[in-house]
């Protein structure tokens, strides 16, 4: 069977042409949609997607913005390095390229964060040029149809889908067959469950006729997910505001706001008074609670730790700063800690309640 017309016929009726990015799909728009894809479902990305290129409609916008701007409009989102790669990115194209998304397939390959899968994707479905992709819904196509053996991730697994991907993909109607084998991917042929029996290619795929459709692809080697602890704490002074660290730009959540970290068993009382120059005036230990990252997970301890007045020495070196929680400011956090900030607001609220409640019984 020819699964190039199959998948475009398919496509005519059954593929997904109202997703945000695909109106008005100019390279800057795809090119955003494509990052945020990465590793990440559709209906997670689409609210995401919708404010960030509300807040930076351009590459112009993007380029203009600081990192912690763009790190804000991503935060919650995950996989960090990509928001820091577009950034860039964008900074390179107005450099370089005098603010115009290139059009040239190497071009496009040599910004950061840009592989050869999301240049072809960028380059099909907002140029119409003719280059093959290979992310994960088509990989898994590809490896079912054909009854490729072993994990993608592998070099040698990898080289042959590509030379599958290159061999399926049409010279004409490139933009529609791009959309059409990712739609496929992802609302027929699933990782789980696949929908064989409305699949347009299922009378030539080979690993239904084998009955082995959860044999393809192979799934990576399990290995053991090791566990690392970590107490945040989140230092409060009279004033409610709590300290905020700027993470490294490299390694777990790099580039974003979090709150200082110590190791698990930390005397607390000398950590203040030799790292803040601070006497700790009570301190509050909350649940444990696991965030889990591609490679291990991390248990979370959150203390709640009160210090006296501000200090504003401790932003001397640039990394820190005392952060209003109601100020909305635009900065970047990771999951867990915007999470910890949310529920911190709740308790200062809480007891500026308690408070006031107390203060008028006493006055009553």
């Amino acid at each position: 069977m020819n699964p190039g017309a199959a998948l475009l016929d398919w496509y005519a009726h059954n593929g997904r042409r109202d997703l945000p990015w695909q109106i008005d799909p100019t390279p800057y728009r795809v090119w955003v949609s494509e990052i945020m894809l990465q590793q990440t479902q559709v209906a997670t990305v689409i609210p995401y997607y919708g404010r960030f290129t509300a807040r930076f409609p351009d590459v112009a916008a993007l380029a203009r913005a600081s990192r912690d701007q763009v790190l804000h409009y991503w935060s919650g989102l995950g996989y960090y390095t990509r928001a820091r790669h577009l950034h860039a990115a964008a900074q390179d194209i107005v450099a370089h390229h005098a603010g115009e998304f290139p059009g040239d397939f190497a071009a496009v390959l040599a910004l950061p964060g840009i592989g050869r899968s999301t240049a072809g994707a960028i380059l099909s479905l907002a140029c119409g040029q003719r280059h093959p992709i290979l992310d994960g819904n088509v990989k898994r196509v590809l490896a079912r149809f054909h009854a490729v053996d072993g994990w993608p991730g592998r070099a040698r697994v990898q080289q042959t889908l590509w030379k599958l991907a290159e061999r399926h993909t049409p010279k004409t109607r490139v933009a529609e067959y791009t959309q059409a084998i990712m739609d496929l991917g992802a609302t027929v042929c699933t990782r789980t469950r696949p929908d064989c029996a409305h699949c347009p290619l299922n009378t030539g795929c080979a690993a239904l006729a084998g009955g082995r459709q959860a044999a393809f692809p192979a799934r990576r080697p399990r290995k053991a997910v090791p566990v690392r602890k970590a107490m945040l704490l989140l230092v409060c002074n009279d004033r409610n505001e709590v300290l905020l660290e700027q993470r490294p730009p490299a390694g777990v959540w790099g580039g974003l706001w979090s709150f200082p970290e110590a190791a698990p068993g930390t005397d607390l009382t000398a950590w203040c008074r030799d790292t803040l120059g601070m006497a700790l005036h009570e301190q509050e230990t909350w649940p444990e609670r696991r965030h889990t990252f591609t490679h291990f997970h991390l248990d979370i301890t959150p203390v709640l730790a009160r210090v006296g007045t501000r200090e504003d020495r401790l932003m001397e070196g640039g990394n820190r700063l005392w952060y209003n929680i109601g100020h909305g400011e635009e900065r970047g956090f990771a999951a867990p800690v915007a999470r910890l900030l949310r529920q911190l607001s709740e308790r200062l609220v809480e007891k500026a309640s308690h408070d006031a409640k107390r203060t008028l019984r006493k006055t009553g």
